[in-house]
């Protein structure tokens, strides 16, 4: 799993028992993966359609520093899904997976359409087949 972002964990990222509340961690989670599909689809128009179960296993505290991972699962005709996994920097804990997260590609008309993608691509190869 490739590690994209990291996240350091401020007083407004804690619940009332001063730890990662649940909803900040689930924010980011869904802000990572919209960013991860719009580069892999090269499309601006991607939305979240479903989460599986989500799985929190640690936490975080204050001025820890969390990376965010994300990984491809399939390429649909018009979703892209994807496996999260976020963990602590500073303990080497899981804070909490996520094993189907489905982003899907939409039209000019808000509806579903066909993005054309197979495989994962990496922005160093696209820029290499420009030359």
């Amino acid at each position: 799993m490739r590690f994209h972002t990291r996240k350091w964990v401020k007083p407004e990222d804690l619940n009332a028992n001063e730890t990662l509340f649940g909803g900040r961690v689930l924010a980011w989670i869904d802000e990572e993966a919209a960013l991860y599909s719009i580069i892999q689809l090269e499309s601006k128009k991607i939305v979240t359609k479903y989460m599986s179960e989500i799985n929190f296993m640690s936490t975080a505290k204050q001025g820890d520093i969390v990376e965010i991972g994300i990984e491809v699962v399939k390429f649909g005709k018009t979703s892209l899904t994807l496996n999260c996994e976020v963990r602590n920097k500073m303990t080497h804990e899981t804070i909490v997976t996520v094993d189907n997260i489905i982003m899907v590609n939409l039209g000019a008309n808000g509806k579903p359409a066909s993005h054309g993608k197979t495989k994962v691509e990496y922005v160093k190869d696209r820029l290499a087949n420009e030359d």
